[in-house]
Formats: C-alpha cells, sequence, structure tokens
C-alpha cells in the first residue's frame, strides 16, 4: 500500500486524464474510480467527509470520472463509514494500520475516531470479547482510565501503560508511585494519578512521562495527603484527600481550565476521639450532570459491620444536598446512572443490587432490591468484592468471574409500577453479551470508553475489550 502522502492528493494519484464522465451537473449521484474499481455515491454522503478533504475535491470534476490511485477494499470500508457512521464488520479483515492510514490519506482520519467514540454504538447484548491487551511486568492491573474517544490508561504496579482510540499501545511510563490506586483520564495523554501511601495527586503527560503538576491538600498537622479518590466534571477536577496521620480528610475542587487552580475545599473533616462517621474519607467521587452534585461515596468496617454514608455536594455553597446512611447492608461498591435517574449499589451482605431514584433521595425511603446474584456458597458476605458500573442505559455488575447487566424495562409505556401505593421501576437481568468466554478469575475493575467495555481480572497482567461482534475492529 502506497504510504500516507503529505502533499496534496490531487497531485499524487488523483488522474484528471480520464474517459468523459457519464453524469452532469445536475444529478445527485457521483462515480469514482478508485484503483481501477468503480463506485456510486452521492453528494451529501462526500459531503460528510466535512470540508478540505479529498472528498470535497471530487466536486470540482464534474466533468470526468475521478480517479485515484488507492486500494479499493480500502476505500469500500471508507465510503461504508461515511454512510453509516461507523465500520462495517468486515473491515476485521483488515490491519487496523492499513486502515487508518487511508483515512488519513483521504482526510477523514476524524470519523474514524467519532466511530468509536459514540455510546450509542455500543451495544449490551450483542457484545463479545474482541482482544487481549497484555501488559509488560508481573504486576496485576489496579486501576483502568478511558476517555469518550475509546482510548485506555492502565496502571499495572508502579507504571502506567496507555492505548490510543485505535487500542495501539503508544507507551509505558514508571511513576514514583509504588502502586497506583487512582487514575483518571483528563485527555488522550494527560492523567491524574494518586496513591492511598504516597502524597500528593500528579498530574501526568503520559507521551513523555513528564510530571506537569503535583497538587497537595494542607491538612492541619501539616502531614502528608494521600488521594482516596478522583473525579471530574467538565470544568472541574475533584479529589478526595486523607492527612498521613488519617485524622483529617477533605475533598478539594480545581479548576482544570485554569491550571489547576483551587476553587473550593468541601467536606473538610478533623477528627478527634472516636468519631468514626466522619473520620472515613470519600473513596469513590461521580459528577452528576442533571443534578450539578458531586456524589461521595466511603465506608469503613466495624465492630459492628461495615457501615459507611453517601452525599450530595453541591460545590458552589460547599454543603451537602442529600445525605444516605449506610448501616444494615452496607455498599460493597456504589455507581451513579444520570440516565437512569438512579444511584445504585450492591450490598455487602446480601449480594443484592439495589436503587434509590433521585426522587426519593432526599426521603426515608430504603433501597429498592432488584434481587441478587446467584449466592456463593461459602458463607462469606456474599457482595464482597463485587463491582458495579453504569453506562448508558444499563447498570453492569460482577460476582466473582461472571458478569451481568440490568436494564429498566417499559410497561405500558411506563417503566413505573405502584406496589402497595408507591411507585417502583421495573429492571430486569439479562446475561452479558455472549456467554463463551464471559467467565474466569474474579473481575477487578470495569471500565467504558466509547462504544468499548474493558475488563481487568484479579492475577492477570492484560486487559479484555468487549465490544460488539458486528462492529469493525
Amino acid at each position: 500500500m502506497p504510504p500516507f502522502s503529505q502533499s496534496s492528493p490531487l497531485s499524487t494519484g488523483f488522474s484528471q486524464n480520464h474517459p468523459k464522465f457519464t453524469h452532469h451537473s445536475s444529478t445527485n449521484v457521483v462515480t469514482i474510480d478508485v484503483g481501477g474499481q468503480l463506485f456510486q455515491t452521492t453528494k451529501q454522503t462526500l459531503t460528510l467527509a466535512g470540508s478540505n478533504t479529498l472528498f470535497s475535491n471530487l466536486f470540482n470534476s464534474q466533468d470526468q470520472i475521478p480517479f485515484i490511485d488507492r486500494d479499493p477494499d480500502l476505500f469500500s470500508i471508507l465510503l461504508s463509514l461515511l454512510r453509516t457512521g461507523h465500520l462495517p464488520s468486515k473491515s476485521k479483515s483488515f490491519d487496523i494500520q492499513d486502515i487508518i492510514s487511508e483515512a488519513q490519506f483521504y482526510g477523514i482520519h476524524h470519523l474514524l475516531v467519532q466511530s468509536h467514540s459514540n455510546p450509542s454504538q455500543f451495544e449490551p447484548f450483542d457484545i463479545e470479547k474482541s482482544k487481549i491487551l497484555p501488559l509488560s511486568g508481573r504486576d496485576g492491573v489496579s486501576v483502568l482510565a478511558t476517555t469518550p474517544f475509546g482510548s485506555l490508561s492502565v496502571s499495572h504496579g508502579s507504571k502506567i501503560t496507555s492505548f490510543d482510540w485505535a487500542l495501539q499501545r503508544k507507551s509505558t511510563i514508571l511513576t514514583q508511585f509504588t502502586a497506583i490506586d487512582s487514575l483518571l483520564a483528563l485527555s488522550s495523554n494527560v492523567v491524574a494519578a494518586g496513591a492511598t501511601d504516597f502524597s500528593g495527586l500528579q498530574i501526568i503527560d503520559l507521551d513523555s512521562g513528564f510530571l506537569k503538576q503535583s497538587l497537595n491538600w494542607e491538612n492541619m498537622t501539616k502531614s502528608s495527603s494521600t488521594v482516596q479518590a478522583i473525579g471530574r466534571s467538565p470544568e472541574f477536577l475533584f479529589t478526595s484527600f486523607e492527612s498521613g496521620r488519617r485524622n483529617s480528610n477533605s475533598i478539594m475542587v480545581y479548576d482544570i481550565n485554569d491550571g489547576f487552580r483551587v476553587v473550593s475545599e468541601i467536606a473538610r473533616n478533623e477528627i478527634f476521639g472516636a468519631d468514626l462517621d466522619s473520620s472515613v474519607p470519600s473513596t469513590k467521587l461521580n459528577w452528576v450532570p442533571s443534578l450539578n452534585l458531586l456524589m461521595a461515596s466511603g465506608s469503613h468496617s466495624g465492630p459492628l459491620g461495615v457501615s459507611g454514608n453517601i452525599k450530595f455536594w453541591d460545590i458552589r455553597s460547599g454543603d451537602f444536598v442529600w445525605e444516605i446512611e449506610e448501616k444494615t447492608d452496607c455498599f460493597s461498591d456504589i455507581t451513579v446512572s444520570d440516565t437512569l435517574s438512579a444511584v445504585f449499589k450492591i450490598g455487602i451482605n446480601s449480594g443484592d443490587v439495589c436503587y434509590i431514584d433521585f426522587r426519593h433521595i432526599d426521603s426515608n425511603k430504603p433501597w429498592n432490591s432488584l434481587g441478587g446474584m446467584e449466592k456463593l456458597k461459602n458463607g462469606k458476605k456474599e457482595g464482597l468484592g463485587c463491582k458495579i458500573e453504569s453506562h448508558g442505559n444499563q447498570v453492569f455488575c460482577s460476582k466473582e468471574g461472571e458478569l451481568e447487566v440490568w436494564s429498566e424495562v417499559l410497561m405500558g409505556g411506563s417503566s413505573v409500577k405502584v406496589v402497595d401505593g408507591e411507585d417502583e421501576r421495573v429492571f430486569r437481568k439479562n446475561q452479558l453479551g455472549r456467554a463463551k468466554g464471559i467467565g474466569g478469575n474474579r473481575v477487578t475493575n470495569l471500565g467504558f470508553g466509547g462504544s468499548r467495555m474493558f475488563i481487568t481480572r484479579r492475577d492477570q497482567q492484560s486487559v479484555e475489550v468487549w465490544e460488539s461482534s458486528r462492529r469493525g475492529f
């Protein structure tokens, strides 16, 4: 295949010496000769490529059939991309880099990226394991970070390995951390990383391995400040800090677009005596766009079992708006779905998947149980180690090496039924994707980026990639 040309496509393989074009300027159909094979499409389809692309230049050759000296099979794939917005399944038989190079030649590389960043292309009931991304070294994966474009960063031991949107390995860098506990993508090449045993939040350029900035929290005792969780909104970066002496904690708010300037501090606790509730730092931070609130959650194990709390913070006033206290069946893991307007958890004791509708968060209404996964017959806490994440209109749960997906069911045009005079939403459990290959070691991380799902498992030095079986690479 010819390499990607940096000069004008019209001067490198776009011939003007071809028999007369068979249509008039008034027709909507355009005929193109690529490598000796004729293709027909419409002007509207070519317009989707955007201006300043080779396709836009085709309108300048109305009296002749334009000839492009390139691979017709690859052109067919890119024409399908223009028509449908995503690659056809036949693209799986081609090398990824060949498709990328060809898209760059035609000037539509941006459409290739967009095709993998559209969440609507994620089909949870038709996904399968498409590939395994191996990692160097013997350390297992501690945490994942994804972007809306489908790129991925993986922390394993003291290293971070990054993959681009096409899942080609970009780099593996060595950090100052012994192990990384929190990782968040700020862009395709910049991440925020922190650890529970190392002071400060680090902003790292993955392309160069350069430490751009280190953010620290000044606590009362002037001790080190370790990172317990990271979250973000389009404007702000949220970081849950705990003092090295574990006698104070806080959530700091930074302006992402203004050099990580400190905007505010919320949820500050200085612990004196046996005030266990305030001594628990937030270990998960989720921004809820529709509410314009930050959900912060944390739990701890005490003499009476595991307890915790979930608070929704107004970062403008610094006050929490709602609080859910977890006493009976605290969460093993928790997530919030803005699309489904609810908070979901897996109970650490029961293993049940439960939810609270946004409308009832500030009431005394208890969690609604969706039902538990198959119980383990070992007498232990059924939900211990389970993971739960929301993506689109679904909620994904792990139990050991298995996965399940919960979806809301519409009944008679509504997803709400009345039980004992109360509104109750209806959810249904389904098997995730295709049964083949879903099991394995215990799931340790679930992540979603664009149209893909990423899974890591205990004691494995790799990442599983899951995507629709009908999609291209």
